[in-house]
């Protein structure tokens, strides 16, 4: 898969994700499955325990089922999901 800013619309539940930097020392480096995903907030699988994590507090870095690895930045994610695809987005690189 190529990386480019409609990478901002896909679906993210169901899709491995890493915590990578945060303003929260302690879910630096959690890991798990996306399993809900609200306006401001996603649900993590990890150690059979679900976890919420804040978007706009974290960058995540997505391992998506083709094998592509990206990293994004949470405040880029906050909203509805189904609002993420009417949304317009600028060129981010």
């Amino acid at each position: 898969m190529k990386i480019t800013p409609n990478i901002l619309k896909k679906e993210f539940i169901g899709t491995q994700s890493t915590i990578s930097l945060s303003n929260h020392a302690d879910i630096i480096g959690l890991t798990g499955k996306i399993v809900n995903e609200t306006k401001n907030t996603f649900s993590i699988l990890h150690k059979n325990k679900v976890k919420r994590i804040i978007k706009n507090s974290a960058t995540f870095r997505f391992k998506f089922q083709d094998g592509a690895i990206a990293e994004i930045n949470g405040h880029l994610l906050v909203g509805k999901p189904e609002d993420r695809l009417k949304k317009k987005i600028k060129r981010l690189w």
